[in-house]
């Protein structure tokens, strides 16, 4: 099965602000940079698909013209925590370079670690490997992503997140 998992758009936080469940607004470019992705799912045959729960995520999937994804909350970007809405300069948490030093394995405060995000990732792609679709579209974020590619063997985990796609970039990956 392929599928083809699409990141949301630019959203509107002042830049190195913390967001991962937050639910935040589009920023203004979000028409222009949706077509990208609108125009290249447009030549594809997508059996079904899926969103993040965030309205990020959905909003795209309504503009790419799947206004039905099934909404999974196994697709929403890696928890933050008590770091959520904060500007990483301005957190007052002595985990934060602990978490610099080693984010791919320990969680944010009160929040999630990038392992137990590619666990809810994994479980996700295990139960669509087992539904009967050819191609699947899936909007969703960078970490999951990321996630969904270590979960297929894509990439090594040591460069992981240099191949995240760019806000409304697109990556493909096999079941």
């Amino acid at each position: 099965m392929r599928v083809t998992l699409i990141r949301h758009t630019k959203v509107a936080v002042p830049p190195g602000t913390c967001y991962g469940w937050s639910d935040v607004p589009l920023a203004d470019t979000f028409e222009e940079e949706a077509e990208i992705p609108r125009r290249a799912l447009q030549t594809m045959t997508i059996d079904h698909a899926w969103t993040s729960p965030l309205t990020r995520a959905w909003k795209l999937a309504e503009y790419c013209g799947f206004p039905h994804a099934t909404p999974d909350p196994r697709l929403r970007e890696m928890h933050m925590g008590t770091w959520e809405m904060q500007r990483y300069d301005d957190i007052q948490d002595e985990a934060l370079q602990r978490w610099y030093d080693d984010y791919m394995h320990l969680p944010a405060t009160g929040g999630e670690s990038f392992p137990i995000l590619r666990q809810r990732v994994g479980e996700f792609l295990n139960d669509l490997r087992a539904m009967p679709y050819r191609h699947v579209a899936v909007f969703t974020h960078a970490g999951v992503i990321v996630a969904a590619g270590l979960h297929v063997g894509l990439f090594p985990e040591t460069d992981a997140f240099a191949h995240q796609p760019p806000c409304g970039g697109m990556m493909d990956i096999w079941l």
